[in-house]
């Protein structure tokens, strides 16, 4: 039986001393660890209910027994305090909260505001002056609803430099997405027609007027026998039909809406998010909470809106599939951070009940679908451990591998697997420092995990948690440096296995070693595919970490080799150019525009690149 008397006593000593405020509360274990994160419109009531009340669900129970220090932070009002919460339980990540997984923020369209405006995808903090569309649900869909724009309205996305000189045509030009503004093919007065035509469809999703006035446009060119025009036109119509498609326009005319629906089943949530706007379907994303698997979903459901929205534009409608408990109060939170008024709704009937429902079976599949995914990956982890006679359970995986040309830009990469899939927050990149490991395999490995297991020694709570197993992308020789090094940590409980490519680097027939042993799999054995795939990840992620030095690398170099050109003049350059490969293919004119850079350094560079 668990016994809550430890925390009740540390919250019974504590109350006299908390004021009579809203605010936000923390309780602590004996490590000071962040167990829980709440929120109350008077502190010393909400804390009072944990003591006088005899019937706590177990998950209340659990963090009651482990509590043994409670923090206060004041608000001026509910509505902070929900903020605050919502921002420490992001932050923190509480075991004993709901938590919102994979959080994350969405992709707009921007068109700025140039003479010649510029569309492009944007993420994050909206800086920049221009308008923002959208958010859309992915970085596809936005790419695919800004090439089909293109085709439309001609909106250019070259560069502000190759309108300004104005002589050359960009390569979108020619393939008939781009007016041509960087050429001087289209004056100031006629580009922003196009400009506001493409607002309007995507702030009003005025598809219909659209469609309507390239019609018109179409038949004129064919009456006046210009036909290549009139193609052009009809091409403009069809991706107008494809974009259509692609967003769907909702029957409910939701001109500014989310819909949160959610379903709950086997003791996991999947809440689907659908974003409405200008009465079209800008994509779906789904989201798995973490929780207790006894809490409702109209909980989980409370809990998530407000973490969701915490960081988020919200739009002004948001329909619900269940009600929630703090739905004045989280509109009224959401009002006052957006400076308009937020609705929240539960759909009960017509289009939008259509619309919800319709989220709830995306929930329900996407659930299912994670249900049996983690399912088959709790198999096949089971049958890791058999195959390699580990007795620990193994739920999270660790996987290690490097790259290097010739020593040069050495780089470990490491990769996590766990029940639910690959885990990308916990991946992470090592820059071998130790100059004589920068060609040794082995010393690579061994500078890696000494790095990685050192730091979670030394930290605890504070880096990633260990893992279950250690998978090392090489021979005989790799592991025996990777479990040396864990042992010489003490970590001698960790299992190491390494995975080695057969004598032709043939996929299929791999070597593993581990404890002194050489053990092999059949060739359609679906544990082998398991390893493999995540063994070509963790190579995946090694290359593109050592591609991205080697070119930062090269960048840097280019210019270093320039006598006279110090740090400020580089900066310059390459705020600039963007890189230093853009300086060498730049005219002496374009060297001689750059601040800082006169005449003489200018003929410098240019002759560097060019004699």
């Amino acid at each position: 039986m668990i016994s809550t008397d430890i925390g009740k006593e540390v919250i019974i000593k504590e109350l006299p001393l908390i004021p009579k405020l809203p605010g936000v509360y923390r309780m602590l274990d004996s490590k000071n660890g962040i167990l829980y994160v709440g929120k109350a419109k008077n502190l010393p009531n909400r804390l009072k209910s944990y003591v006088s009340e005899k019937n706590h669900i177990i998950r209340t129970e659990r963090m009651l027994s482990q509590t043994r220090k409670i923090e206060i932070t004041t608000t001026a009002n509910e509505s902070e305090a929900l903020l605050l919460e919502a921002n420490l339980i992001k932050k923190y990540k509480p075991k004993f909260n709901i938590l919102l997984k994979d959080d994350k923020s969405f992709p707009f369209i921007f068109i700025s505001e140039h003479k010649f405006p510029r569309i492009e995808r944007h993420r994050g903090a909206k800086i920049k002056p221009g308008k923002y569309y959208g958010p859309f649900a992915s970085s596809l869909a936005v790419n695919t609803a800004i090439k089909t724009l293109q085709k439309i309205f001609l909106v250019r996305s070259c560069t502000d430099k190759q309108v300004e000189d104005g002589d050359r045509t960009c390569f979108n030009y020619y393939l008939k997405r781009c007016a041509g503004p960087c050429g001087s093919k289209i004056d100031e007065k006629d580009y922003a027609k196009l400009v506001d035509a493409a607002d309007e469809f995507l702030s009003k999703g005025k598809s219909r007027k659209i469609q309507k006035t390239l019609s018109l446009q179409m038949e004129e060119a064919s009456q006046e026998l210009d036909f290549e025009k009139a193609a052009i036109i009809r091409d403009k119509i069809k991706s107008l039909n494809i974009i259509q498609s692609s967003l769907t326009v909702s029957e409910a005319n939701l001109i500014e809406a989310d819909v949160v629906a959610g379903y709950k089943e086997s003791g996991k949530a999947c809440i689907q998010v659908f974003f409405y706007r200008s009465k079209q379907n800008w994509g779906n994303q789904a989201f798995f909470p973490k929780h207790d698997p006894d809490e409702s979903l109209s909980e989980i459901l409370n809990s998530f809106i407000s973490q969701f929205y915490e960081n988020k534009a919200v739009p002004a409608s948001i329909i619900i599939s269940e009600e929630i408990r703090e739905k004045k109060l989280i509109e009224k939170t959401l009002s006052k951070k957006e400076r308009k008024q937020i609705v929240i709704s539960n759909a009960k009937k017509g289009s939008k009940l259509k619309i919800i429902n319709l989220a709830i079976k995306n929930a329900k599949n996407s659930l299912n679908r994670k249900l049996y995914e983690s399912q088959n990956n709790r198999d096949l982890l089971d049958k890791i451990s058999k195959k390699f006679k580990i007795d620990n359970n193994i739920s999270l995986i660790e996987v290690y591998d490097n790259s290097h040309i010739q020593g040069t830009d050495s780089v470990g990469a490491l990769i996590t697997y766990g029940e639910e899939g690959f885990i990308k927050k916990r991946y992470r990149k090592f820059n071998i420092k130790t100059e004589k490991f920068k060609q040794d395999d082995y010393g690579m490995i061994k500078e890696v995990l000494d790095r990685r297991f050192k730091r979670a020694i030394q930290e605890k709570g504070n880096y990633l948690s260990l893992p279950d197993l250690v998978l090392i992308d090489g021979g005989k020789g790799q592991y025996s440096s990777a479990r040396e090094t864990l042992n010489e940590l003490g970590l001698n409980d960790i299992p190491v296995v390494a995975i080695a490519k057969g004598k032709l680097r043939n996929s299929g027939n791999e070597t593993f070693f581990h404890n002194g042993k050489e053990i092999k799999f059949l060739r359609n054995d679906p544990t082998l595919f398991f390893l493999q795939r995540i063994r070509d990840e963790a190579h995946r992620f090694a290359i593109s970490a050592h591609r991205a030095k080697r070119k930062k690398g090269i960048s840097r170099s280019l210019l270093d080799q320039i006598n006279g050109i110090g740090s400020i003049r580089k900066r310059a350059l390459l705020n600039h150019f963007g890189s230093a490969r853009a300086v060498e293919s730049a005219s002496l004119d374009e060297i001689k525009s750059v601040e800082g850079v006169e005449e003489k350094v200018a003929k410098k560079i240019y002759n560097f690149f060019h004699e």
